[in-house]
């Protein structure tokens, strides 16, 4: 009779029991729908990203290590060496330019001493040329005096004057003023006009000069007193 009871019992609740699993069926089925949209929603992941380095890489493991510490040594020695060539290579080329511009103003004051020179030149040319027109106008003016009155300005003239005028007087116009003039000046400007018209003597230039302390021949030898008689020689 008990057992009769609770048999509709059951049969009463099987219906709810199993609306019960149906539903949380379909709700067990739209989590795992909302699941999959939501993965296909979201942004697909790189499995193989790199995986984050560290912050210092010198010291960074692995195989993603750029350098160790001698490599990065031998990079900082290469580096300043190529600092010390762009350094010296850039004085070697001020050297280059300041050597080229010196070299430019030697060859500017080269060329302006060369023409200094020709300056020079030509001037000493004039001045020749001036001191011969004025020695012949000399010559002329001292032949047309009397004897006595060329002697006594002979007697007080230098030699760089007296000589040049002397030597292009005729010798008939000269003796007579040599006569004239005191002894010792005529005797000196005897002897100055007799080296000037003596030619070089080649022995003596061959020999060697003679040594320190040796005497030397005076003005006053015998073989100079005859010099007058050179100097009488008649002029062209």
């Amino acid at each position: 009779m008990t057992a009769f009871k609770t048999k509709p019992r059951y049969l009463r609740l099987l219906p709810g029991v199993l609306l019960l699993g149906g539903a949380l069926l379909v709700l067990n089925a739209t989590g795992v729908v909302h699941d999959a949209i939501a993965q296909e929603a979201a942004p697909p992941t790189d499995a193989l990203a790199p995986a984050p380095q560290s912050a210092n890489q010198d010291f960074a493991g692995g195989q993603g290590q750029t350098a160790s510490a001698a490599e990065v040594d031998v990079l900082t020695s290469l580096s300043k060496r190529r600092a010390a060539i762009d350094a010296r290579e850039v004085e070697v080329q001020t050297q280059a330019s300041i050597l080229a511009a010196t070299e430019t103003r030697v060859d500017t004051k080269i060329a302006q001493l060369k023409d200094l020179q020709a300056q020079i030149a030509a001037l000493l040319v004039q001045r020749d040329a001036a001191q011969e027109k004025q020695v012949v106008a000399l010559v002329k003016t001292y032949s047309a005096m009397k004897p006595q009155s060329a002697a006594g300005i002979f007697n007080t003239l230098d030699d760089s004057v007296l000589l040049p005028v002397a030597e292009e007087m005729k010798s008939d116009t000269l003796a007579p003023v040599l006569s004239a003039m005191n002894p010792d000046a005529a005797r000196k400007l005897t002897i100055k006009l007799a080296s000037k018209l003596a030619l070089p003597d080649t022995t003596a230039m061959a020999t060697p000069a003679p040594a320190a302390g040796t005497p030397q021949a005076s003005s006053g030898t015998p073989g100079q007193t005859a010099a007058p008689a050179a100097a009488a020689q008649p002029k062209g």
